[in-house]
C-alpha cells in the first residue's frame, strides 16, 4: 500500500506503531510501498525527535552557498566598530589574525558587508532621478505599461502558441498581442520594439518575475530585455512572486482575450494572429469598458510624447574608467577578468576605485557591487530591482 497523500504523518505513525509492536522492517516496508532505507530513516528520526520527527522537514538549506554566515558578518562589523577608520583590507587581515581557524572572505565581500550595515561613506555625486507618476497607480496614458504572456495553448496543427500581450495601465488600451512560438527573449525584443516604434516609450513597465522579463540566475534577476528597457529610460516594476492579482487589469484583459479569440483555436499561427489582430481592434475601439464609464480604451489613449530613437551612449564622468562588458559577461580591468553577468553583454559600465585594492562597478546610475584585485569576483549590493509589494489592482 503506498503512502496516503492526504495525511502522510498519520501513515508514518501507523508505520512506527507496528514496528514497535515487533513487526519486521522488511515486511512493513513492502506493505507500505517504501524502501528499507526510507523505513530506517523514519525510524531513526522518530527515535531522535519523537513524534515531532515524523513531520515534513523544510528543504530550505541552512545557508546559501554564496552567502556569508551571519556569525562572520557580525565579527566584521565588530572589528569595524573597534577600528572605524580601517578599510576592508585591514579588517580582513585583522579577522584572519584574530580568528585563524576561520576561512576569511574576500576583500570585496568584507566591503559589501560594511556597506550593507551603513559603515561605508560614499562620495556624494549627482545621480539621475527617475521622473513620472508613482508606479503603483497612475492615471495618465503611457505612465505605466503592463506586459505578460497569456497561458500557452495548442493550435490545431499541434504547435503551442505563447501570446505576448502589452496594455496601457491607465486607459486599458491593448498595445499588442503577438502569437509567438515560444517565450524566447529574441521574440520579445521584436514585439516590444514594434510597440515602442508605434506608440513611443512608457515611463515604466510592470511584469511578473518570469522569463524573459527576469532571469533568476543573473545579477539582481535582470534579463537582457529588462537591461534594454533600463537603457531606454524605462523603469522596471515587478509584482510580488505568486500574486498575479497585482497585475489585475492585465489579467482581466486575458480573460476576455481567451473567450473572444482562442475558442476554438485557429489552425496555425497566421490564422491565430489574424484573430488577435481583430480582437485588438474590437477591444480598443468597439468594446465599452465598465471601469472607463462605458468608454472604449481608444477614447482615452494617446501616444507617448517620448519617441523611440534607439540607444544613446553611456557616460561615466565620476568613474575612473568606462568598460564594455564582453559577450561572456566579463569586464577586463588591469589584466584581470572580472565576471559580471551575461545580461550586460555589450553594455558599458563604470569602474571606480573606492579604496585600496577595491573597486565599485556601476551600470547607468545603479551601483552593482564591489570587486577586489584578489578574487576578481563581484560582490553584489542590495537589489535595486527587487519585487515590489503592490496593492491589488482593481479590474
Amino acid at each position: 500500500m503506498p503512502w496516503k497523500e492526504c495525511n502522510i504523518v498519520e501513515e508514518r505513525l501507523r508505520f512506527i506503531a507496528r514496528l514497535l509492536d515487533g513487526e519486521k522492517m522488511a515486511g512493513l516496508c513492502r506493505e507500505f510501498g517504501i524502501s528499507r532505507k526510507t523505513g530506517y530513516k523514519i525510524y531513526n528520526r522518530y527515535r531522535d525527535c519523537g513524534v515531532d520527527g515524523l513531520t515534513d522537514r523544510s528543504r530550505r538549506p541552512y545557508r546559501h552557498a554564496n552567502r556569508l554566515p551571519m556569525q562572520i558578518e557580525k565579527l566584521i562589523v565588530k572589528i569595524k566598530r573597534e577600528y572605524p577608520h580601517w578599510g576592508a583590507p585591514k579588517i580582513r587581515q585583522k579577522l584572519r589574525t584574530r580568528y585563524p581557524e576561520l576561512v576569511c572572505p574576500a576583500i570585496s565581500t568584507v566591503h559589501a558587508v560594511l556597506d550593507r550595515n551603513g559603515l561605508v561613506k560614499r562620495r556624494k555625486r549627482k545621480r539621475h532621478k527617475a521622473k513620472g507618476t508613482a508606479l503603483t497607480h497612475v492615471r495618465t496614458p503611457n505612465a505605466l505599461w503592463c506586459a505578460d504572456y497569456k497561458g500557452e495553448f495548442m493550435l490545431a496543427d499541434r504547435r503551442y502558441c505563447y501570446p505576448l500581450t502589452i496594455t496601457d495601465y491607465a486607459s486599458r488600451y491593448l498595445l499588442g498581442c503577438d502569437a509567438l512560438s515560444s517565450n524566447r527573449e529574441s521574440f520579445a525584443f521584436t514585439t516590444f520594439e514594434r510597440a515602442f516604434k508605434d506608440f513611443g516609450l512608457p515611463d515604466a513597465i510592470r511584469t511578473d518575475n518570469g522569463v524573459p522579463f527576469s532571469c533568476p540566475t543573473a545579477l539582481f534577476g535582470l534579463s537582457r530585455l529588462s537591461v534594454w528597457w533600463l537603457r531606454l529610460g524605462i523603469d522596471i516594476e515587478r509584482i510580488k512572486p505568486g500574486h498575479p492579482e497585482q497585475n489585475g487589469r492585465h489579467e482581466r484583459m486575458h480573460l476576455t482575450l481567451k473567450k473572444e479569440a482562442t475558442k476554438p483555436v485557429a489552425d496555425n499561427f497566421l490564422q491565430q494572429q489574424a484573430r488577435f489582430d481583430d480582437f485588438i481592434d474590437y477591444y480598443n475601439v468597439e468594446r465599452p469598458h465598465q471601469a472607463l464609464n462605458m468608454k472604449a480604451p481608444a477614447d482615452l489613449y494617446a501616444k507617448s510624447p517620448r519617441p523611440y530613437q534607439g540607444l544613446g551612449d553611456l557616460e561615466y564622468p565620476f568613474h575612473d574608467r568606462a568598460i564594455i562588458v564582453t559577450r561572456c559577461g566579463r569586464i577586463c580591468y588591469n589584466s584581470r577578468k572580472i565576471h559580471l553577468s551575461t545580461v550586460f553583454a555589450g553594455q558599458k559600465v563604470g569602474v571606480r576605485q573606492v579604496e585600496d585594492r577595491l573597486w565599485l562597478v556601476t551600470f547607468m546610475h545603479y551601483d552593482l557591487g564591489y570587486f577586489d584585485d584578489e578574487t576578481g569576483r563581484v560582490e553584489p549590493l542590495n537589489n535595486p530591482f527587487a519585487a515590489k509589494v503592490l496593492p491589488m489592482s482593481p479590474e
